[in-house]
């Protein structure tokens, strides 16, 4: 990737799958473009989201990767049922000031009741910034 990164087109939620990501992860700038149980990606610009020395808030990347696991979780839930973030934790390995950060999720477990997601957050030349790991509770709708 190189500096002149143009995020590919952004997925339509509610026509994908029936649901939208919330009035938060709009507010932020995300924008879905892969989802699946297993793998997902989603961007968010680093502009609007930073804290007050201009570097990218360290709750942005959390933001970023919870949501993108615990709709990963949801897929893997099946229709009409949910999931519910559990345990959330992000290490950061370096800041960001300007650009899109490229956040990939990939599934770690996928049960009949829990779900764990990895997020790798980058920039868009591929420079790991944030590891974000997500457990997800699978609430089942009861008949």
């Amino acid at each position: 990737m190189s500096s002149t990164y143009v995020r590919p087109p952004a997925l339509d939620l509610t026509q994908f799958r029936g649901f939208t990501a919330g009035p938060l992860m709009d507010k932020m700038g995300v924008q879905f473009h892969e989802l699946s149980a297993e793998y997902s990606v989603a961007t968010m610009p680093v502009e609007g989201n930073t804290q007050s020395i201009g570097i990218l808030h360290g709750g942005a990347f959390v933001v970023l990767g919870e949501g993108l696991g615990s709709i990963s979780a949801t897929i893997h839930a099946g229709e009409g049922n949910g999931a519910v973030g559990i345990e959330v934790s992000a290490t950061h390995s370096k800041s960001i000031s300007s650009g899109i950060v490229i956040g990939t999720c990939r599934a770690l477990h996928l049960g009949n009741t829990l779900t764990t997601h990895e997020i790798v957050c980058t920039d868009e030349n591929g420079n790991r910034l944030s590891t974000v790991r997500i457990t997800n509770y699978l609430k089942r709708r009861t008949a």
